[in-house]
């Protein structure tokens, strides 16, 4: 099924990492491991991966410097 949606220009791997960023920003990474089937391991790396703080990452783009907010 990959390399059929492969060939018609469908990145099924980009879409299958997006959905599994959209889990780990909802779910715990225990939760995650269990309803997913990765390790334990994985699904923490997925979890700290989605909620990681994109705010220097953005402003780099953007050319500002990052604010601090406390």
């Amino acid at each position: 099924m990959t390399q059929k949606l492969n060939r018609h220009g469908i990145p099924v791997r980009t879409a299958r990492h997006g959905a599994l960023a959209a889990l780990a920003a909802d779910l715990p990474s225990p939760i995650l491991a269990d309803v997913t089937g990765m390790h334990r391991h994985t699904a923490l790396r997925w979890v700290a991966y989605a909620r990681r703080d994109w705010a220097e990452y953005l402003a780099a783009r953007a050319g500002k410097p990052p604010s601090n907010p406390k």
